[in-house]
C-alpha cells in the first residue's frame, strides 16, 4: 500500500457543529498547537476560533477550510485551509494534521487538494506555506510535494520563518531580491 492510499488516505470536507470536539482536541494538542503561527492556546480561544469558522468563515465564503477525515471512517484526522495572506502577499495553506496521523505518509496529500485548487479557475497562480525554520518535518515534506524556498522571513523575536510557493508567476517574481536568511 502505498502512504496516503487505503484505509489511510484522507479527505478534506466541510465543518459541521459536531465537529467543535475534534476541531478543540487538535489544536489544544501542544505538540501540533506549537507548530501552528500563533503557538498553543487556551480551550476557551480555541472553541471561539471553531466558532468564527463555523459561523462567520464557512458561511461567508471567505476563505477555504476543511476538517480532514480518514476515508474509511470518517473520524477527524485534521484540519486544512487556503486563505490569502499579507506574508505571501497570496493564497497560503495551513494543514494541521492529529499527531496520530504523523509518519503515517497521510500529510503529503493534504496539500495536494489546495495547491491543485490554486492552479484552478478561482484566482491565485501560486499557492504559498509559511513555516518555522525549526519544523524540521514539514519543510522537507513541503519540497517534495512542489514547493519551492522562496525566502526567509525575520520574526519579532528573531527567529525565520521559511516562505515556499507552489506555481508559477507573481509570487515568483515577487520574492526575486528579497533577503535570504
Amino acid at each position: 500500500m502505498t502512504p496516503g492510499s487505503g484505509d489511510h488516505a484522507a479527505a478534506a470536507h466541510p465543518y459541521t457543529r459536531d465537529d467543535e470536539e475534534d476541531f478543540t482536541a487538535l489544536f489544544t494538542d501542544e505538540d501540533v498547537a506549537r507548530r501552528m503561527g500563533s503557538g498553543p492556546q487556551p480551550e476557551a480561544a480555541v472553541r471561539a476560533l471553531f466558532r468564527r469558522v463555523f459561523d462567520e468563515v464557512c458561511p461567508q465564503r471567505l476563505f477555504d477550510v476543511r476538517a480532514v477525515r480518514r476515508r474509511a471512517d470518517g473520524r477527524c484526522t485534521g484540519h486544512a485551509e487556503i486563505k490569502p495572506t499579507a506574508q505571501s502577499g497570496g493564497h497560503g495553506i495551513v494543514c494541521a494534521p492529529a499527531r496520530e496521523g504523523w509518519g503515517r505518509g497521510w500529510a503529503p496529500n493534504w496539500p495536494a487538494p489546495s495547491r491543485d485548487t490554486g492552479s484552478g479557475s478561482w484566482g491565485p497562480d501560486a499557492v504559498h506555506a509559511t513555516v518555522a525554520e525549526e519544523n524540521t518535518a514539514s519543510l522537507p515534506l513541503l519540497e517534495r510535494i512542489g514547493y519551492d524556498r522562496v525566502r526567509g522571513i525575520r520574526e519579532d523575536d528573531g527567529s525565520v520563518t521559511r516562505l515556499l510557493t507552489c506555481g508559477t508567476g507573481r509570487a515568483r517574481e515577487a520574492a526575486d531580491g528579497a533577503p535570504e536568511f
